[in-house]
């Protein structure tokens, strides 16, 4: 295997986190995504809850709130030892074994590596929706609002702590439709590249 390390960022409702889940079970490796939460607590000392909500969503709030938000004397707020705390865990998976990592800047955090394939899944917003509403059990409309709040939290995270844009094509290796492909073909494609 030439890339031993996959990252997979994605939109909400593309079917990312199942695609990746899927192609670590083919090639037999390690799967990260909600099981990193209790190492990042261990490291930074925060709870599994608050780290669950923060670790790679934004504050419900903009950019500059972001930036701005409540410091300690070095200059750091918590969100920053969250980040901190998650890029440290992030490295040492990395060095530990061949694996999947769902999220959090992960293809920023592992930008040095050379064994490493960054994956961004999207979608298109019908079938989105749909998966949103069958799987959270909410209509459409909050559908489209849970969609646009996590991207944006998402994007406001990715966008703070990379400075760069969250979903541009040239920070991936690899961009894919999953409503247009399907995600067996996407999982085929990845498993491919890795080859």
């Amino acid at each position: 295997m030439t890339k031993k390390i996959i990252t997979i960022s994605r939109e909400f409702g593309s079917g990312g986190r199942f695609i990746g889940e899927q192609v670590a079970k083919k090639l037999g490796i390690a799967y990260y995504d909600k099981n990193v939460i209790a190492q990042v607590a261990e490291k930074s000392g925060l709870s599994p809850e608050y780290i669950q909500e923060s670790a790679e969503l934004s504050p419900k709030r903009g950019i500059f709130a972001y930036a701005l938000a409540g410091r300690d004397i070095t200059g750091k707020s918590v969100e920053d030892m969250v980040y901190e705390a998650q890029r440290k865990v992030i490295l040492n998976i990395a060095e530990k074994e061949p694996c999947v990592i769902i999220g959090r800047n992960a293809d920023f955090i592992l930008k040095d590596r050379e064994d490493v394939l960054n994956v961004f899944i999207h979608g298109n917003i019908p079938q989105k929706t749909k998966r949103i509403c069958d799987l959270y059990h909410v209509e459409e409309k909050e559908a489209l609002k849970m969609m646009a709040d996590t991207d944006k939290r998402r994007m406001t995270n990715y966008n703070f702590y990379t400075e760069q844009k969250w979903g541009k094509a040239s920070n991936y290796t690899l961009c894919l439709n999953s409503s247009e492909l399907g995600y067996e073909r996407c999982e085929e494609i990845i498993l491919k590249c890795v080859e």
